[in-house]
């Protein structure tokens, strides 16, 4: 490591330390805040059969993607800081640091001289495509890879060197190791990464070996003996390749991922000239957003990038361009390549240094002797100044400072510092260029759906590590362009035009970071560029800020753009049902299950809706269909289990409410029997012991509460009930026993209090009863069912006064109670205020019409209004 790549990590901190303050975002809710698989309690082992999201890989809704050693890393940061997101980001900002400057060092080998390697290096430390990557805590899993990818470059190198030299030949084994290891790291952080087996093998060919393209294309690379050590290098890097990915593809259980069409719209389109031009289009527009990093968004998916559906559309020119410009390439490329190969090589043993290349061993006379490439006409003035002179003298002074970057890269010496010098008549910058179009190239097919289709449509923190070799370019062309123009004010310029490069991308890159330092400013930034997914997730955030009426807005706004979001319709549901618009809210569900049958969800607030609006048929269809659905290839199975295990538990409450016992004790056994382990079960055996109370099946009621204690010992409402048995047994000692033990679990639950007050009202013991509601009304001053049995205790003791503050406080907490009116009407009638009494029995009669105690009641206030001269209504 030298200075550059210092500079590159300093500038990669300052950067992005204004990423430290940012909370979680997008993605890292699931991936991390809901990942169980960070917890201390889940065991190590897990995070290897589990995909990246915490899902069991061989489960038919899981995302496939299996970053074991990146999750890890989270657990770590669990372990170290919980939840806190400043050192999930800190960890971000660190490993992009190492990467830029191990970045940096593959760039000083490959580039040599410091002017391109600090170009190259301080724009991957500063580009804006890496801000998702970074400053979104999701993308270590690319960062991370990006580092095991250069890592597992650079020990291929030093195996190639030490295979290529008699003296260090025996220790290339060592490093053969190594490349096997950073290639399984890489590929157990992000899948992508894999692709660096490519690489290798890319530079084998043709940076060591200078293969013309003949000999590959028939395979003479692996059958002539001048390729012979080049042949061991291939089976190694095929044998780890296979290998590896026969691993990857075993444990995700042999099945490719499912997705959602709105993911990739393109996948879904019926039209093959559809799918044709728009994945075509896509690379290009990856390519654009490399050259200019304007527009950035935190998701493509959707109609974020319309579709490319006929040839007419000007979008298809810069895929033209995209690949005209490849091939042009390619074909000097190619032209280069070959005319490098035919230019002899230097024969015999390789020199200790390494820089010796196994190659074609023609048996000249003159073998020692340095051969030139046909662009030998070169100035001589400029080729005694050059780095790599036609000198064998200044060859080796060369590497003698400088000797991993020769014995990297065999170069024609004479071509290198040509006044005509680029990409294609400099064997330096041959190299350079192959070595950094195969970096850009490979890690990204596997995204480019051109071979599979991939749930998503773009994703810029994918071009994290394809962003090396564009980097890689920029740095070498610079250096070309200052060479070749041989004015010194020219020269000035090209660095002064680097230097606002860097700047003005380092400005995008601060400025992007602001986006990502909140999820409703990274969403607000989004909505230019996918509007339906911005406003839906933007609206999520102001819910939870407890702005309804903007949220509101916002869901209604989302679903303009894409009517058919079954999130969306959900979430608004949820935000209706709370502002207690139930109508509208159970409407939101039937269209967000309409759009999506399988959202289990949806299914259950439908229910639970339905049960508070007396549809109790209605309410149970709902919980048996959410029951019975197959949830295969969902996402987020767990959500989906535990959701139908709870539409199974409210089923067992609604009959239980409604007197089918029998039927509700068949929906409680049916929910222990089909919960999943990570389901807990002590609430469900609490609710079948106090269904057993009611059955007076006392022996089996108090088995299942201490069943539901064995689950969980510190279940308070276990031992609330267990001690209600006792108490219905007469057995008032150990009562007291289970209240006192809940106390001392949580001393500051007031309904502990307000059970056991109840104990003593049915004891009689009302002093009691009315002590013990005090102490539960100082815990829980606003819950309504301690309000109004504490105003029925003090009723009892005949404190008149404060048992009609508290029915007055109940009548306001729940105003469409009609017991909380009558109680408040019957106390009012005794404290005599005979108009306010009768105010409240009307509004009691107008919420429960037939209710015969009220009706009585308000019958004899009127008598006793009648009687005094009053007015009786």
């Amino acid at each position: 490591m030298d200075l550059s790549c210092l500079v590159s990590a300093g500038v990669s901190l300052v950067l992005y330390l204004n990423t430290l303050s940012a909370d979680f975002a997008y993605d890292d809710s699931r991936a991390i805040q809901k990942n169980h698989d960070l917890l201390p309690d889940t065991p190590l082992l897990n995070l290897f059969y589990d995909d990246f999201w915490g899902t069991p890989l061989t489960h038919s809704g899981s995302h496939k993607s299996y970053r074991p050693l990146c999750v890890l890393t989270f657990r770590l940061n669990y372990y170290l800081g919980a939840l806190e997101p400043w050192g999930y980001h800190l960890g971000n900002v660190l490993c992009h640091a190492a990467t830029a400057a191990l970045f940096t060092h593959l760039a000083r080998r490959l580039l040599v001289r410091t002017f391109p390697t600090l170009v190259a290096g301080l724009l991957f430390a500063v580009h804006p495509i890496h801000t998702e990557a970074v400053a979104g805590i999701v993308g270590r899993a690319d960062v991370l890879a990006c580092f095991f990818y250069i890592l597992t470059l650079l020990c291929y190198m030093r195996y190639a060197g030490c295979r290529d030299s008699a003296e260090r030949r025996a220790r290339r084994w060592g490093w053969m190791v190594c490349v096997v290891m950073g290639t399984a790291s890489a590929l157990l952080t992000k899948e992508q990464a894999v692709t660096v087996l490519a690489t290798c093998a890319t530079y084998d060919v043709f940076l060591r070996h200078r293969a013309s393209l003949r000999d590959v294309i028939t395979l003479k690379i692996l059958t002539a003996s001048s390729y012979r050590r080049l042949l061991e290098g291939f089976l190694c890097l095929a044998l780890c390749g296979v290998s590896l990915v026969g691993f990857r593809i075993y444990f995700m259980g042999n099945k490719p991922p499912e997705f959602a069409p709105s993911d990739n719209p393109a996948s879904d389109s019926d039209s093959w000239l559809t799918r044709a031009l728009t994945f075509n289009f896509l690379p290009a527009f990856n390519v654009w957003l490399m050259l200019f990093p304007c527009t950035l968004s935190f998701d493509w998916s959707m109609s974020a990038i319309p579709l490319v559906e006929s040839a007419a559309d000007v979008r298809n020119m810069a895929t033209l361009a995209l690949y005209g410009c490849l091939g042009y390439v390619g074909v000097h490329v190619v032209k280069g390549v070959n005319a490098r190969a035919c230019v002899p090589k230097v024969m015999g043993k390789p020199h200790a240094n390494g820089n010796g290349v196994a190659g074609h061993h023609h048996h000249h006379p003159h073998s020692s002797h340095i051969h030139f490439s046909r662009s030998q006409s070169s100035s001589s003035h400029l080729n005694s100044s050059s780095s790599a002179s036609s000198s064998p003298s200044h060859k080796r002074r060369i590497s003698n400072s400088s000797t991993d970057s020769v014995s990297d890269f065999p170069i024609s010496s004479s071509s290198s510092s040509s006044t005509k010098s680029s990409f294609f008549s400099s064997s330096r910058s041959l190299n350079v260029l192959i070595l950094s179009l195969s970096i850009l190239m490979f890690p990204f097919i596997p995204a480019s759906n051109l071979f599979f289709y991939v749930g998503f449509v773009i994703a810029e923190r994918i071009l994290y590590i394809p962003s090396m070799g564009f980097c890689l370019l920029v740095g070498q062309g610079a250096y070309l362009l200052s060479v070749r123009w041989r004015s010194e004010g020219k020269r000035k310029g090209v660095q002064a035009a680097v230097l606002i490069l860097i700047l003005l991308f380092s400005a995008r890159t601060w400025l992007r970071n602001q986006d990502w330092q909140s999820e409703e400013k990274l969403y607000r930034a989004g909505i230019s560029v996918n509007p339906a997914k911005a406003w839906g997730n933007l609206a999520n955030v102001l819910n939870d800020k407890g702005d309804a009426a903007d949220a509101e807005e916002a869901y209604r706004n989302a679903l303009k753009y894409r009517g058919n979001m079954a999130d969306v319709h959900y979430n608004l549901g949820i935000l209706l049902q709370n502002q207690a618009r139930i109508e509208e809210a159970m409407e939101s569900y039937k269209r967000a299950i309409s759009f999506r049958p399988k959202l289990t969800v949806a299914h259950l607030n439908l229910g639970i809706l339905s049960a508070q609006t007396g549809r109790v048929e209605a309410a149970a269809l709902s919980y048996r269909h959410c029951a019975d659905l197959d949830t295969s290839n969902l996402k987020d199975p767990r959500l989906h289990e535990n959701t139908k295990i709870s539409c199974l538990y409210n089923l067992g409450r609604l009959f239980a409410d409604h007197n089918r016992l029998q039927e509700a004790e068949a929906a409680y056994l049916e929910a222990l029997k089909k919960r999943p382990s990570y389901y807990a079960p002590q609430s469900i055996q609490n609710m079948l012991g106090e269904l057993y109370m009611k059955m007076n099946r006392f022996d089996d009621a108090e088995h299942w509460y201490r069943e539901a204690l064995k689950s969980k010992p510190d279940h308070i409402p276990a031992h609330l009930t267990l001690a209600k048995l006792f108490q219905h047994k007469k057995l008032d000692d150990k009562a007291e026993v289970w209240f006192q033990k809940a106390r001392e679990i949580d001393p500051h639950d007031g309904t502990i209090d307000h059970h056991h007050a109840q104990l003593f009202v049915a004891r009689n013991k009302h002093e009691e009863a009315a002590d013990m509601y005090r102490a539960a009304l100082q815990k829980n001053p606003n819950e309504f069912d301690i309000i109004f049995n504490a105003a029925n205790a003090f009723r009892q003791i005949n404190d008149k006064d404060s048992a009609e503050r508290l029915y007055q406080q109940a009548a306001t907490i729940r105003p469409k109670e009609a017991t909380a009116h009558m109680n408040l009407g019957a106390i009012l009638h005794m404290n005599g205020k005979l108009e306010q009494a009768e105010q409240s029995y009307l509004r009691a009669l107008a919420l429960k019409p037939d209710d015969a105690i009220t009706q009585d009641n308000l019958l004899k206030l009127r008598n006793l209004m009648s009687s005094k001269g009053g007015t009786a209504r």
